[in-house]
C-alpha cells in the first residue's frame, strides 16, 4: 500500500542517516577538546541571554565556535590547537560581564543599554497573562471625602467604558480598610478570543492605555493592574527605612522623579500617601497641673468634637431604634476658634465646686500637615517607593531603580530593602534550585545503583547543563521571562533530559560487558541504534508540549513559559547529548584507567577485558 511504501522509504533514509551519525560520533571521539570546549562554552554561553541578551550570547556563542575551529585545525601543532581552543572559551565566557560594560563605554549608557537589552530574557515572579480583567486603584489626596471619592471614581468609570472591549464595570469605595480616599474599579474585559477575532486589545495592551487615560482626572492618582496576584500591591517595592522620617520622606521625594522616568516603571508612588490635615494641640503641662488638669481630661474634652458622644436611643418612623452619637459639625471641627471655645472641668480645691474654662486657655490649638500613614518595619520607619511594570521584565526595572538610587547618596541612617514581588520571588526561586539541586543528588544516586560506578553517571548528567541554552534560548525567542513555571519546566528537564545520555552509555556498557566490544566501536554503535528511540522520545515529547506552549483560551498565557522552557531544553539537549555525552564518556573512561593503573586499581572487568583463569576480580576505580 502506499504507507507501506512511504514507511519503508522513510526507514531507508532514516538508516542512511544513522549511517551518517556513525561518522559524526567517530569525529567527536576524535576530537575530546574540542568537545569538552564545546560543552563548557554552551553552558556558560546560556547565561549571556539573562546578562545581555542576543548580542552578547551572539559574542560568547560565536568565540567558543572559534575555540572548537582552533582545536580541530590537524594542520596546526597539538599545542598550539589546545591553546587557542582555551584561549577562546575563556574569551567567550569573559565576554558575558564584559560585553555591557564595554557596549555603555562605547555607545553611552542609553544606547548601550538598548543594544544589550534585544531579547535579554529578565526574571519575574509569575507570567504575565491575560485574563479578561482588570483594577483600577483610584487615590484622592489624604482626608478626601465619601461625595469627592465618589466623583472620582465616577469619571474613571467613564473613562475605562468608552473601550469596545470593555463588558462592564464595579466600583467600591472604603473597603476592608472603611477609607474613603482609596476605591477600587474591576473591569471586565471581553473573552480573549472574542477580543482576538475583532483586532482589539489585549488587556496588558488596554492597561497601557488606560494608564494614559486617567492622567485626565484631577486631584486624584489611579494605578492599573493587569493581574491580581499581588491584589493592589504593587510589583515593585522599594523599602527605604530608618529612624528619622523626615529624612526617609525627604529621599523619596527626592528619588521619585527619577525612579519614575526608569522605562518600564508605571503607576510609580510612595506608600506614604503625601500628608494631610491636622490639629495639633500643645497643652501648657504647667498650667494645667497647678490647676489640677491631666492631659487625660483635656483629650476627653476633645472626645465630644471628633468622635462624638452617644446621646441616647432614637425611634424612627418605621419603629427602628437607632443610636444617637453628638458631635461637632464638619465645619466647626475644621475652624480652631471653635475649639478653643470647649469647655473644660476644673475640680474644685478641697471638695469645692467645680468650674469650666475654655479649652485655650490651657492649651494652643495650630492647623498643620501631617504624615498620612505612618509605617513600621521590624521597629524601623519605613517609607517604600511603589511601582508596576510593564513592557520589561521586573529584573530589568529593579536594577536600572537600584542605580538610580546608588546615584543619589542615602542620608546617614537610611537603608534599603527589597519587598513587594521582589522579596517573594527570591524566597519562592531559592526553594525551587534547591529542588532541583536535591533531584540532581538523588537523580547521581539512583544512576550510581543501576551502572554500579560513581564515575559513569557523572557522563549522563553532562545532558542537564546542555539543555539550560535551549531554556533561555527558547524564552528569549518568544519573549518571555524566567518565572514560576519556567523554572517548574527546568525541573522537569532534569528528569527528562537524562534519559538520552542513560539510552546511549547503558546500550555501550552493554556492548563492552557482553560482547567484548572496545569502548570506542561500543559508543558509535550505541549512537546508531539508538538514534531511532531517542529521536522518537524527544519528537514525542516536542508534540505533547506544544499545546501548552501555543497557550490558546483563557488563562492558558500563564503555562505558557513551562511549555517553551521544555521544548527548547529537550531540542538542544538531544542534539549536544548525541555528540558531547560519549566524548565525556570516554574521557572519563580513560581518566579512570590511567589513574587507576597509578593506584594499584585496575581496569574494568568486561568481556573487554576479560579475568585471567584463577584470579579474584579486583575493585574498579570509579567503581
Amino acid at each position: 500500500s502506499f504507507i507501506t511504501k512511504a514507511l519503508d522509504k522513510f526507514n531507508n533514509w532514516f538508516n542512511r542517516q544513522a549511517e551518517k551519525y556513525r561518522k559524526v560520533i567517530a569525529w567527536a571521539l576524535d576530537h575530546p577538546l574540542a568537545m569538552s570546549i564545546l560543552a563548557i562554552g554552551v553552558f556558560f554561553s546560556a547565561f549571556a541571554l539573562p546578562v545581555s541578551g542576543f548580542v552578547g550570547f551572539a559574542v560568547a556563542i560565536g568565540l567558543v565556535a572559534v575555540g572548537v575551529w582552533f582545536d580541530t585545525r590537524k594542520s596546526l601543532p597539538g599545542a598550539l590547537r589546545a591553546t587557542f581552543g582555551v584561549l577562546f572559551l575563556v574569551l567567550g565566557i569573559g565576554s558575558i560581564v564584559a560585553l555591557p560594560m564595554a557596549a555603555e563605554k562605547m555607545l553611552g549608557v542609553e544606547k548601550g543599554k538598548a543594544l544589550m537589552d534585544v531579547r535579554k530574557v529578565g526574571t519575574q515572579f509569575f507570567p504575565g497573562e491575560d485574563n479578561s480583567e482588570l483594577n483600577v486603584k483610584v487615590e484622592t489626596p489624604p482626608g478626601s471625602n465619601l461625595d469627592y471619592m465618589r466623583l472620582k471614581v465616577l469619571e474613571a468609570v467613564r473613562i475605562t467604558k468608552k473601550y469596545p472591549e470593555v463588558t462592564f464595570t464595579f466600583a467600591t469605595i472604603g473597603g476592608a480598610s472603611g477609607a474613603v480616599d482609596a476605591g477600587n474599579l474591576y473591569v471586565r474585559l471581553k473573552p480573549k478570543a472574542d477580543r482576538r477575532a475583532a483586532g482589539q486589545r489585549t488587556a496588558d495592551e488596554l492597561a497601557e492605555v488606560l494608564r494614559v487615560d486617567m492622567q485626565q482626572i484631577g486631584g486624584a492618582v489611579a494605578s492599573v493592574f493587569s493581574n491580581d496576584f499581588n491584589g493592589d500591591r504593587k510589583q515593585i517595592e522599594l523599602q527605604l527605612r530608618g529612624d528619622d522620617a523626615r529624612a526617609l520622606q525627604d529621599y523619596a521625594q527626592k528619588v521619585l522623579p527619577k525612579i519614575a522616568a526608569v522605562r518600564g516603571a508605571v503607576d510609580v508612588g510612595l506608600s506614604t500617601k503625601g500628608q494631610k490635615p491636622e490639629l495639633t494641640v500643645q497643652v501648657d503641662r504647667g498650667l494645667a497641673s497647678s490647676l489640677g488638669v491631666s492631659v487625660g481630661a483635656i483629650a476627653q474634652s476633645l472626645r465630644p468634637a471628633f468622635a462624638g458622644v452617644e446621646a441616647g436611643d432614637w425611634v424612627d418612623p418605621m419603629g427602628e431604634t437607632r443610636k444617637v452619637r453628638v458631635r461637632f459639625a464638619s465645619e466647626s471641627r475644621e475652624r480652631v476658634a471653635d475649639l478653643t471655645q470647649l469647655p473644660l472641668v476644673i475640680p474644685g480645691k478641697n471638695g469645692g465646686p467645680s468650674s469650666t474654662l475654655p479649652l485655650g486657655q490651657l492649651a494652643t490649638i495650630q492647623q498643620g500637615l501631617g504624615p498620612a500613614i505612618i509605617s513600621h518595619l521590624d521597629r524601623d520607619k519605613l517609607v517604600m517607593v511603589q511601582a508596576n511594570v510593564a513592557g520589561r521584565a521586573n529584573s530589568d526595572v529593579i536594577e536600572d531603580m537600584n542605580k538610580v538610587l546608588a546615584s543619589e547618596p542615602m542620608p546617614p541612617g537610611v537603608s534599603l530593602s527589597q519587598g513587594g514581588e521582589s522579596e517573594d520571588q527570591g524566597k519562592v526561586f531559592t526553594a525551587i534550585l534547591s529542588a532541583l539541586g536535591i533531584a540532581i543528588i538523588l537523580m547521581y544516586m539512583i544512576l550510581v545503583v543501576q551502572f554500579g560506578s560513581f564515575l559513569d553517571p557523572i557522563a549522563i548528567l553532562i545532558s542537564l547543563p546542555l539543555s539550560l541554552v535551549g531554556v533561555f534560548g527558547a524564552l528569549a525567542i518568544t519573549g518571555m521571562t524566567i518565572n514560576l513555571m519556567s523554572l517548574i519546566g527546568v525541573i522537569l528537564l532534569a528528569g527528562i533530559v537524562a534519559k538520552n545520555a542513560i539510552l546511549l552509555i547503558d546500550f555501550a556498557k552493554w556492548q563492552r560487558e557482553k560482547g567484548g566490544v572496545p569502548l570506542r566501536t561500543a559508543l558509535i554503535e550505541a549512537g546508531a541504534i539508538r538514534l531511532r528511540p531517542i529521536l522518537m522520545t524527544t519528537f514525542a515529547l516536542v508534540a505533547g508540549m506544544l499545546p501548552v506552549a501555543l497557550g490558546h483560551g483563557e488563562g492558558a498565557d500563564f503555562r505558557k513559559p513551562l511549555g517553551v522552557a521544555v521544548i527548547g531544553g529537550v531540542i538542544t539537549s538531544t542534539i549536544l547529548t548525541l555528540i558531547v555525552v560519549p566524548t565525556i564518556y570516554e574521557i572519563l573512561d580513560n581518566i579512570r584507567s590511567f589513574v587507576g593503573s597509578r593506584i594499584g586499581f585496575s581496569t574494568p572487568q568486561t568481556g573487554e577485558h576479560k579475568i585471567p583463569a584463577g584470579m579474584t576480580p579486583q575493585p574498579v576505580m570509579g567503581d
